[in-house]
């Protein structure tokens, strides 16, 4: 993370990319073909999309992945193909796990730019401090942000639709659903009034084989088409499906029915054995939408 003295003589954050080049291509030229290629993958939805600047902006939340891109991309691209016919946002809350273990349990960046290799994101301040001060669970801190990739790798995709965006990134250590229903009660307060999109990530069961994997992302997927957050958590319980994201997840669920959600569709639903052909330890990807 880089302090830089800005023209008027404040200060802001620069949040480097920690995994350009290895999840995703390192160079503007060859990341800008890499999505396309996730677009007009077998297992994408088969051409690449052109953002509506206009549309009913239906969708308050999306779930995508966040694997490397040869592996998840092609599924998240179903969520990022159906957001650029929507109409444009004005910001893109971003809602992850943080698989480090560094930072405090819900960590907001509440100022400073995101980079990667198609230019910097700016951080929405003003929607960011309406959410912080909404919950008294989220806590301003740019650690839990530092080496996390969930949340940046959905920025490629944003930039590549919309080329300048705003985001807010929340990360999530903690994870259990009280949590969960605090963060999607302070993002609905929040978004009332805004024209914002949450984009909650997360990748499903980890390293099981393929029917195993399947049977048990149907429960998950079954939560999300019903927005039921409490049942996401009893199914992840009863059946110990190891999906690293359902208190982000939940979150978007919580605060989508609140913001007027009435259904969620499942865009595409993918394993990494379908990408590789290696079915014996697989990992479970989704796109998902909430709409209104």
């Amino acid at each position: 993370m880089k302090t830089l003295e800005g023209d008027l003589g404040f200060s802001y954050k620069i949040r480097r990319p920690v995994v350009a080049g290895t999840f995703y291509e390192g160079s503007k030229e060859s990341l800008n073909n890499q999505i396309i290629g996730c677009f007009t993958h077998p297992l994408g939805p088969g051409s690449v999309p052109v953002a509506s600047p206009s549309g009913p902006r239906e969708i308050i939340a999306l779930v995508c992945p966040h694997a490397g891109y040869m592996y998840s991309g092609p599924v998240a691209s179903h969520a990022y193909a159906s957001l650029a016919k929507d109409g444009r946002p004005e910001a893109f809350v971003l809602l992850g796990p943080n698989h480090q273990g560094i930072g405090s349990g819900v960590s907001i960046m509440t100022r400073g730019l995101w980079r990667t290799p198609l230019g910097d994101a700016a951080i929405d301040a003003q929607l960011a401090d309406k959410i912080l001060g909404a919950s008294d669970i989220i806590d301003s801190d740019e650690e839990g942000h530092r080496l996390e990739h969930s949340l940046e790798v959905q920025l490629p995709f944003l930039q590549y639709l919309y080329g300048t965006v705003k985001i807010v990134p929340i990360s999530f250590l903690l994870q259990d659903l009280e949590t969960a229903r605090d963060v999607g009660k302070a993002l609905a307060d929040a978004l009332r009034d805004y024209n914002a999109v949450i984009i909650a990530s997360t990748d499903l069961t980890h390293y099981e084989p393929q029917k195993s994997a399947q049977k048990k992302d149907g429960f998950v997927i079954e939560a999300i088409k019903a927005l039921d957050e409490a049942f996401l958590f009893e199914a992840i319980e009863r059946y110990g499906i190891s999906i690293c994201g359902p208190a982000p997840v939940a979150a978007a669920i919580t605060a989508s029915k609140l913001l007027g959600a009435k259904r969620a569709n499942i865009l595409c639903y993918r394993t990494s054995g379908d990408v590789i052909g290696d079915y014996s330890s697989v990992v479970g990807y989704l796109a998902a939408e909430c709409r209104r």
